[in-house]
């Protein structure tokens, strides 16, 4: 599949993200980090973004962690996924 760029909103903010990946699953990944983005915001908010950010990203790390010991096809779908999300994460704090 080719890189495209797909908008995405997180935390009120837009990102073009370009991914290879399909513009759905971008998307849900999106809702996926603006979702654990608020849930850090209502606990923190005095926190800045960059800071929610390392909470977030600390809290998606203890579920990658938590998925080791599920089965191999449920551990590869999470492995998938935080690896989109990383890539998601990064490039939102670049822009």
């Amino acid at each position: 599949m080719a890189e495209g760029l797909v908008p995405v909103q997180i935390l009120g903010q837009r990102y073009p993200i370009r991914s290879a990946l399909d513009p759905r699953y971008v998307q849900e990944l999106a809702n996926y980090v603006d979702e654990k983005m608020r849930a850090a915001a209502d606990a923190s908010p005095a926190g800045d973004s960059l800071r929610l950010a390392v909470v977030v990203a600390l809290n998606l790390a203890d579920e990658a962690f938590r998925a080791r010991g599920a089965d191999a096809g449920e551990q590869a779908a999470v492995t998938d996924r935080l690896t989109a999300l990383e890539r998601l994460i990064d490039e939102a704090l670049a822009s």
